[in-house]
């Protein structure tokens, strides 16, 4: 009797679900900030054109 259930594959369901939260929460945090978030001209550009349009409205 594994965590007070009767069948094995209950409890092994069970801890399955908690082990891939436990590393999904691990997994985000180490690559929360993996990716630059660079802001390039071509995006500087565009969001001053819908500022314009949103101006406009």
């Amino acid at each position: 009797m594994i965590l007070g259930l009767d069948d094995p594959f209950v409890a092994m369901a069970y801890l399955s679900i908690l082990a891939l939260a436990a590393f999904s929460i691990i997994y985000g945090t180490l690559r929360r900030h993996a990716a630059p978030d660079e802001i390039t001209e071509e995006d500087h550009q565009w969001a001053l054109e819908e500022q314009q349009v949103d101006d406009e409205r």
